[in-house]
């Protein structure tokens, strides 16, 4: 991990570090989505299970993406 950071600085891109304060910035709705995101269920799925739209579910996925500095759901399962 170190070694990619010192390469992407190297490039002149910035990394920015994940840490437990984001992890603990997120409402408890959007910790329990981010969970069942991280363990493969669908927006449809998860929706079906917490009484939400899938619209709704992917609302509160790109909030979770944005507070954890993260792009996709394949990076849950690092930061949480």
């Amino acid at each position: 991990a170190e070694r990619a950071v010192r390469e992407l600085r190297a490039t002149g891109e910035t990394v920015a570090r994940r840490d437990a304060a984001a992890v603990a910035s997120l409402t408890p709705q959007e910790s329990q989505i981010a969970r069942l995101a991280r363990d493969g269920l669908t927006n449809s799925e998860i929706g079906a299970q917490l009484f939400l739209s899938p619209h709704t579910v992917e609302w509160h996925l790109r909030k979770v993406y944005a507070k954890l500095g993260i792009t996709s759901r394949r990076m849950l399962g690092t930061v949480l």
